[in-house]
């Protein structure tokens, strides 16, 4: 989210679950514990204003095939920043693969390095190549086979304007011990986005508690290569209290039939923000008729494209 990337496999198998309210063992004393999540929402909120949280995220722009130029002349395809040069270069799609050519004198790096024209790597085959101007970074990201220019800015206005994060007060009671049984066969569901398309994902596992009284199910999906369960849910607190698109949860991979879920770190995605992120949406297995009072309150501030 911020956040991990989501890029996920091509197959999984889920798991019916059935959770049960925090048992004695599941929940550590209130004071260690209420401590360790102050840390751990600390750091959370460290990475969001870092030089590559989601605060710097400043555009995105999709490409076709074809030439695209990118300055801050505003006649460029691609407009950037004032502290950009008027002409900066363009990027060249063709068969799918992305090239970036600077214009003559124009000081740029890619990954470290200075550059005059280079062949960028996507997100979809790992860590994206970087292109640098200065405080603006560019890399290319691939959603539902299409790819766009992300850039950053260190001085973007969402990270000067950001006021910083809000949550519920620590519950221990919200950290949630669950039992967890594989199904078969495997399964997938149906995961929208605030872009627009929808994908069918692996899903590993379905998590049901207790939680006021009331049973409660979630369904999780596997990021590749990752080796925690990943949760995107929507629950009554949504666009009251909490951001109303829903909120992210990891927990650790099951452990003799049991696994984790700790709501106290329950966060907002990337997309409450800046407008240009491409979050995964809850599923319809994940708009839960109770309220999670735990975790991540709504940021107040949503920023507009622009």
């Amino acid at each position: 989210m911020m956040h991990r990337r989501v890029v996920l496999p091509a197959a999984c198998g889920l798991a019916a679950l059935t959770i049960h309210a925090a048992a004695a063992d599941a929940t550590p004393p209130a004071g260690g514990y209420a401590a360790q999540i102050e840390t751990w929402r600390r750091a959370r909120e460290e990475r969001l204003r870092s030089d590559t949280g989601w605060l710097t995220v400043a555009g995105l722009h999709w490409l076709e095939p074809g030439t695209a130029t990118f300055g801050s002349d505003p006649g460029s395809a691609i407009v950037l920043p004032a502290s950009a040069p008027a002409r900066a270069g363009s990027f060249e799609l063709r068969e799918g693969v992305v090239t970036a050519r600077l214009e003559p004198g124009v000081a740029a790096e890619v990954n470290g390095r200075p550059a005059g024209s280079a062949t960028l790597r996507s997100d979809a085959q790992g860590d994206p190549d970087v292109l640098s101007l200065g405080p603006l970074s560019m890399t290319i990201i691939e959603r539902n086979g299409r790819p766009a220019v992300r850039l950053r800015d260190r001085e973007s206005r969402y990270r000067r304007e950001f006021t910083g994060l809000r949550w519920y007060p620590v519950k221990p009671s919200h950290r949630i011990e669950a039992r967890w049984i594989p199904h078969q066969p495997p399964r997938r569901i149906t995961v929208p986005s605030i872009i627009g398309y929808v994908e069918e994902l692996p899903c590993p596992g379905e998590a049901v508690f207790t939680l006021e009284g009331r049973e409660v199910r979630l369904q999780p999906v596997l990021e590749q290569g990752s080796d925690e369960l990943f949760f995107i849910f929507k629950d009554r607190t949504s666009g009251r209290e909490t951001y109303g698109a829903g909120r992210f949860l990891y927990a650790p991979m099951p452990e003799e039939g049991k696994v984790i879920l700790d709501f106290n770190k329950a966060y907002n995605p990337p997309c409450a923000f800046t407008p240009y992120a491409t979050c995964p949406l809850p599923p319809q297995e994940n708009r839960l008729d109770i309220g999670i009072e735990a975790g991540e309150l709504d940021y107040g501030h949503h920023p507009q494209g622009g």
